[in-house]
């Protein structure tokens, strides 16, 4: 980790884009004296507007707002030392590359990018500029992956040799990926890079290696018009906002029963015609719901990982396989959904607040010829696992008063590598999806 990766963002911050992930950097920055938000660059006013009154609500000043032809001139105008990425996952270059140029410290959402040639050249540019920018893979800071890191790293279950994942998103969370932009592969990546890039990222530093070969098969078995049907879920309507049909419809995102929804998507929509409650069995999705992959280490190691995004609970299954032991990872978010879970959806899709009916987390270690076991666990099902609230801590550092809940050693951000290799993945899984075969990474000739 570089020197300037471990030094805590501080001063003068530009946020690039304001959808509902921004809110959560927004009132970091705010609560650090060290630093505050000195511009917003979004092409919907209305966004921006709202953003600027939740600046207000905060104790903070208004900002100005910048269209995106405009990002250069923000940069030097305001003087800006940081941005934050939260835009569009296709467009996060736009942004990383001219500031990493320009001397600012990057912060970016993950995913890093969504396709090769933008990564090749996010890399190139950190090559050429000595600059090194941060990929905010939040799910490290979460205490109970943290005792996982820390378990493997300390060897109790000897060499890591093979490890086997499963992902779970229910029927409200996992449908919000198929009603929004992401539901194409041109703006998100698909599921395997904006979705499971985390999961990704977590296999690799939790193993301490990186990807070699990777292979997977996907498709759209539940959403979409064609599933739909054959399922008898389809209901026939364009979008939610509006239509009669929807109502009758569990899957169906209702804006007008969530204040922050309705306020940064409904009413901006008029702007630039952005549809936040699109009809998940629509014709025209382009990414898949079901997904299957493998993967090879350069330690040896190899990976078996399934992602199901139609799920009736929600959480996640992870099984480490070593020489002396076993370690599993058992987490439930939500136990079950029922239609009314759906109407409130901001901060419960987003992970800043719990997810009802939630369950618990246990963590087990097993050594050949011993006794399971349970290793003690804090659980916090808000702020994705209390990774969020750590992370900022870490990265922006501490608020007044309180001390950097930074963890151990065994945590770090994760810098321009770590995004990439996290990418790797996911982009061989979506090829692999296509073409049927075992595909290396060194194919995809990253600049590391």
């Amino acid at each position: 980790m570089s020197s300037e990766s471990a030094t805590p963002i501080g001063g003068r911050v530009a946020i690039i884009g304001t959808g509902s992930r921004a809110a959560m950097f927004v009132r970091g920055i705010v609560e650090r004296p060290s630093s505050s938000v000195v511009a917003i660059l979004e092409p919907n006013s209305i966004r921006a507007a709202y953003y600027n009154t939740l600046l207000t609500s905060l104790g903070a000043p208004t900002v100005p707002v910048y269209k995106p032809a405009q990002y250069k001139e923000m940069l030097e105008t305001e003087n800006v030392q940081a941005i934050v990425v939260t835009c569009v996952d296709a467009l996060h270059h736009l942004y990383i590359i001219p500031a990493l140029e320009a001397g600012v410290r990057v912060l970016t959402e993950k995913p890093m990018t969504t396709d090769i040639e933008k990564c090749r050249a996010i890399l190139e540019t950190v090559q050429r500029t000595g600059r090194h920018l941060t990929v905010t893979f939040n799910y490290r800071y979460n205490p109970v992956h943290e005792l996982v890191k820390r378990t493997l790293a300390e060897g109790k279950i000897g060499t890591i040799l093979s490890v086997h994942f499963e992902w779970l998103l229910d029927t409200v969370h996992g449908a919000d990926y198929f009603r929004r932009w992401h539901r194409q592969k041109t703006n998100s990546g698909g599921l395997m890079v904006h979705k499971a890039g985390h999961h990704f990222d977590l296999v690799n530093w939790w193993i301490n290696s990186e990807p070699e070969t990777v292979a997977g098969m996907g498709k759209l078995a539940f959403y979409g018009q064609e599933a739909g049907k054959k399922h008898g879920w389809a209901k026939d309507y364009e979008r939610a906002r509006g239509s009669e049909e929807a109502k009758k419809d569990p899957f169906a995102m209702h804006m007008e029963h969530d204040e922050t929804l309705q306020k940064i998507y409904a009413d901006a929509e008029g702007e630039d015609g952005y549809h936040r409650d699109m009809n998940v069995f629509a014709p025209g999705i382009g990414i898949e719901d079901d997904m299957s992959v493998m993967v090879r280490y350069t330690s040896g190691a190899t990976l078996t990982y399934h992602l199901t995004a139609y799920s009736p609970w929600e959480g996640y299954r992870v099984m480490f396989n070593g020489s002396h032991g076993r370690l599993e990872l058992d987490v439930v978010e939500s136990e079950y959904r029922l239609p009314a879970d759906a109407e409130g959806l901001g901060g419960l899709i987003h992970g800043t607040s719990a997810l009802p009916h939630a369950g618990g987390a246990k963590v087990t270690l097993q050594r050949l010829w011993e006794k399971p076991e349970i290793l003690p666990v804090h659980v916090d099902h808000s702020a994705h696992g209390g990774g969020d609230t750590r992370m900022l801590s870490n990265l922006f550092g501490p608020k007044p008063g309180e001390v950097a809940d930074t963890g151990d050693a065994s945590k770090q951000s994760a810098n321009e590598r770590d995004g990439a290799m996290a990418l790797a993945v996911g982009l061989l899984a979506n090829e692999s999806f296509k073409n049927g075969q075992f595909i290396d990474v060194k194919s995809l000739q990253l600049p590391l």
